[in-house]
């Protein structure tokens, strides 16, 4: 497939999001963690992610949830941030290019830095709550 310009329409999201997920469910380290938590509900995370995105990189506000909670008892840690990001941003570079595709690289690595800290802070104080 030829390298578009950038991410510019909900048919990019979908192929970004598509490609990468496809990737994360073969991946040795993520997809042991994203199929037993997701099990046969790919179609479901896929449109929640279509709309993560399309809000993130399109300003076209679909997104209403709260991405930290859904992952706060997840068993993960730094390699499984630092493969999500390896793969995240390998598939932004083999489909996209661009300011959004920067921006998207950008804000997945500031997503993975914001979700490692409040998983410390969460692992951390759990024991401590009274």
């Amino acid at each position: 497939m030829d390298k578009q310009t950038d991410i510019i329409s909900l048919e990019d999201v979908k192929n970004l999001v598509d490609t990468f997920y496809t990737k994360v469910q073969l991946h040795p380290v993520l997809s042991p963690v994203f199929n037993e938590r997701i099990k046969d509900k790919w179609p479901q995370h896929l449109e929640k992610m279509y709309s993560f995105w399309q809000t993130i990189l399109l300003e076209e506000y679909t997104y209403f949830g709260r991405p930290f909670p859904p992952h706060a008892q997840l068993p993960v840690d730094a390699i499984h941030f630092e493969a999500w990001l390896q793969l995240f941003n390998q598939t932004v570079d083999e489909l996209f290019i661009g300011d959004k595709a920067t921006e998207a690289k950008w804000r997945a690595n500031k997503m993975a830095e914001m979700f490692q800290i409040k998983l410390a802070h969460f692992r951390g104080n759990s024991h401590n709550i009274l």
